[in-house]
């Protein structure tokens, strides 16, 4: 293990263990989530999926951190992320038990709020289902834009601000791996069984499993890298 192995797990290590081993730190936490959803992910994703992107470049790279790579304007971009996925969470979670309502299904809110059955379940995986066909290929593809206009800018805050030619980026998007790995493989195989998982979770801590899960979108980013460099 490197040095930079070391401390990339310290870390991770730094922020979550204060949650454990205090219990005012961690009443605090969830007093300030329920009052600031949207401020608690901009800042759960700016940090955790930015990390998770560090640790895909380490496995492209063998090192977490490279000139042009840009950590603060991907934290800014996954922070934005993270608060329209906030909204996509409120808005999926309660759209879909009034979709299902609609269809014949006795209280979906109310099964969706209690314990676990099966009827929580269908209900859960419902809502990851429609959130992952209808909104993350959206989200996804946005962020392969602003992910590639900060490698063209080189990294850097001025440059990121810079006028974005979107048009010019989509053309040159490999749609190939874009839609052949992305979206058609990693949606249907990890992305809906998680989400499905997310909403089984009480509200409080949905949106901090949906960031640790960023984590692992960077490990999976870094895989379809590679296999783009290959073909």
């Amino acid at each position: 293990m490197k040095r930079s192995d070391f401390l990339f797990l310290c870390f991770i290590a730094v922020l979550f263990l204060p949650f454990v081993i205090s219990g005012g730190l961690y009443r605090f936490y969830s007093a300030f989530n329920d009052s600031h959803g949207y401020i608690t992910s901009f800042i759960k994703f700016a940090v955790l999926a930015t990390a998770g992107e560090m640790l895909g470049l380490r496995i492209r790279s063998g090192q977490y951190f490279e000139k042009g790579f840009g950590i603060l304007p991907r934290a800014m971009i996954w922070g934005c992320l993270g608060v329209a996925i906030k909204a996509a969470f409120v808005i999926f979670g309660s759209g879909v038990p009034a979709v299902l309502a609609n269809l014949g299904l006795e209280d979906p809110s109310g099964r969706l709020a209690g314990d676990f059955s099966g009827g929580k379940l269908l209900i859960s995986f419902s809502i990851s289902l429609l959130l992952n066909l209808i909104f993350a290929p959206v989200m996804m593809t946005l962020h392969r834009v602003t992910d590639t206009h900060i490698m063209n800018t080189g990294g850097s805050l001025s440059g990121f601000f810079s006028r974005m030619n979107v048009a010019d980026i989509l053309v040159k998007i490999n749609w190939k791996m874009h839609w052949g790995f992305v979206l058609k493989k990693t949606i249907p195989l990890f992305w809906i069984p998680a989400h499905t998982i997310t909403f089984l979770l009480p509200a409080g801590f949905q949106v901090l499993f949906a960031a640790l899960l960023g984590i692992l979108l960077g490990v999976i980013l870094a895989f379809a890298a590679r296999a783009e460099s290959d073909l």
